[in-house]
């Protein structure tokens, strides 16, 4: 029993030194200081126009240093140009601001966040403003709060316009690959054009040495009329010949001699 005892006793010690750890280690804050830095920030951001945003955006580091430190508030130069640049955007999405309910403070090792419930015209959203360990202004952001028919409705919007992209994807690669079996007849098409090109140049070709080609073979028939000379004449000869001794010619042949052979301008002759 007394063992049992010793052992609850040295949880509930370690429990106690485990939470004593945890709080020595959340950053310190002064809850009045933080509020009212809060509520300053918030109300100036929603009552500064696109104007009074542009006019701290031209301040040199060292003037925008300057003018917050004048403020007394625990403003950083990059924060606070920070929250101006979040406010319009949460006021696209949520509307006009209205107010703001009770500040909720939260601390931890190295950042301290003031939480809020903030009041649009549109729809309240949750407004987080934080704080570094020395309860300097590090960034405000502010997170719309939707209802259930609003996250359905754009639960459904995404879902039909992810589904929509995946049709006109897959019937733009139907269409591509319907049109594949096209690819081998235009390429028979070009390669046949390709043909008719070359045989149209060769031809060309031929005819550009056609000229030269007469020529040779008007020298042919001199050549092989200087040969076949001989051949004529001994066939007339023997026609004649034969011609003299049917005739009953007393001469005959004798001192008969073919010296060339004329081809008639006119050839009346018919078989």
């Amino acid at each position: 029993m007394k063992r049992k005892i010793s052992i609850l006793l040295c949880a509930v010690l370690a429990a106690f030194l485990v939470t004593a750890c945890s709080s020595d280690n959340q950053a310190e804050y002064d809850t009045e200081t933080l509020e009212q830095a809060t509520e300053v920030l918030i109300e100036y951001c929603a009552s500064a126009d696109e104007a009074t945003t542009d006019q701290w955006k031209s301040l040199t580091d060292f003037e925008l240093e300057y003018q917050l430190m004048q403020s007394g508030l625990p403003f950083t130069p990059e924060g606070f140009l920070g929250a101006l640049d979040a406010w319009p955007a949460a006021v696209e999405e949520c509307g006009a601001y209205i107010g703001h309910g009770d500040f909720t403070i939260t601390a931890e090792s190295d950042e301290i966040n003031v939480t809020t419930t903030g009041e649009f015209e549109d729809r309240n959203a949750e407004i987080t403003v934080v704080y570094d360990s020395d309860s300097r202004l590090d960034s405000l952001s502010v997170s719309a709060e939707y209802g259930v028919g609003e996250i359905l409705q754009k639960s459904g919007l995404n879902t039909i316009l992810g589904m929509g992209t995946v049709f006109v994807v897959l019937i733009f690669i139907s269409i591509v690959i319907s049109l594949l079996k096209y690819i081998p007849v235009l390429g028979e098409k070009l390669k046949k054009k390709n043909q008719t090109g070359i045989s149209h140049v060769e031809v060309s070709g031929q005819a550009g040495a056609s000229p030269a080609a007469p020529a040779k073979e008007a020298e042919a028939p001199e050549d092989q009329g200087t040969e076949d000379d001989s051949e004529l004449i001994a066939v007339i000869t023997a026609a004649i010949a034969a011609a003299q001794a049917e005739s009953g010619s007393k001469g005959g042949m004798d001192g008969f001699v073919v010296r060339s052979i004329r081809r008639r301008p006119s050839n009346k002759w018919k078989a």
